[in-house]
């Protein structure tokens, strides 16, 4: 097949037009400043709280814009130009913000959504490590890349699975519902004999649970006298106390940098 002048002048001007679109986007200047996260969280709270709620959790009349759902505009670019041009046909205006303002508004929102992987963790991850496999005595349950226990569930990719609020939850406050396969159950056999670990199945028949030994046990129910659900998983939850503060933060900065694809972008954390 041949073509004609014609054919690429019509290819030099779209490309041309591709390259003009292009050059519309913008990178966010802010992107994991910690503090752009807070003036955006100011400018926030004065702009958006009233649609999407404090924090970006409860959504009145927007929605939510928090972690824990998944969105449509993903980017930074594509969140600029919402609250830039707001949504015609829906409850969204566009803000009056200078573009400095609105660039901060994003990075707010993305901190929300940020895995600790990708969010400013402060703390000496190293010393947070130590603390991991000692005093914290982490690593008897929790195995990462290999190494520790299996009581507890892997935390290999914690940082690049939960948000740093989560992680800090978790070392804090109780876990009402513990995952399944770690839900803490003892047992009294029938012949006696105590034992504690984590429920890993169960069924009218039988029950399946890993021991505090790490041993994986399998019971008919006709086996065992008495089997007592715990409200709470084995995992402490007054990490906070325990170990203090800077101790509490540089082990969630060593958590938070526990990411399988190895990224290690700018707001992950400073040492002291």
């Amino acid at each position: 097949m041949i073509f004609g002048e014609p054919y690429f002048r019509i290819l030099r001007t779209a490309g041309g037009l591709f390259i003009a679109l292009a050059a519309l986007a913008q990178e966010n200047p802010f992107r994991n400043n910690k503090g752009a996260i807070q003036e955006g969280h100011a400018l926030y709270d004065r702009t958006c709280t009233g649609c999407h709620g404090m924090n970006g959790t409860v959504g009145a009349r927007g929605p939510a814009l928090a972690g824990g759902r998944n969105y449509y505009r993903t980017t930074d670019q594509a969140l600029y130009d919402t609250i830039h041009q707001g949504l015609p046909g829906t409850g969204m205006p566009a803000i009056g913000l200078a573009q400095a303002d609105i660039w901060k508004v994003v990075t707010y929102i993305r901190s929300l959504r940020a895995t600790a992987s990708d969010a400013f963790v402060p703390g000496d991850a190293a010393h947070g490590e130590q603390i991991f496999w000692g005093q914290g005595n982490c690593g008897s349950c929790h195995m990462i890349n290999g190494r520790g226990g299996i009581l507890g569930p892997d935390l290999s990719n914690i940082g690049g699975e939960r948000t740093i609020e989560r992680i800090r939850a978790a070392l804090t406050s109780p876990e009402r519902q513990p995952p399944d396969g770690y839900r803490a159950v003892d047992v009294v056999t029938s012949d006696g004999v105590h034992l504690s670990g984590v429920l890993k199945n169960e069924n009218n028949f039988s029950l399946q649970i890993l021991d505090t030994q790490e041993k994986l046990r399998l019971f008919t129910r006709d086996e065992l006298r008495e089997v007592r659900y715990r409200s709470a998983s084995f995992m402490p939850a007054n990490y906070d106390k325990t170990l203090g503060s800077p101790g509490f933060e540089d082990l969630l900065a060593f958590l938070s940098r526990q990411a399988r694809d190895g990224v290690r972008s700018g707001g992950r954390g400073e040492s002291r």
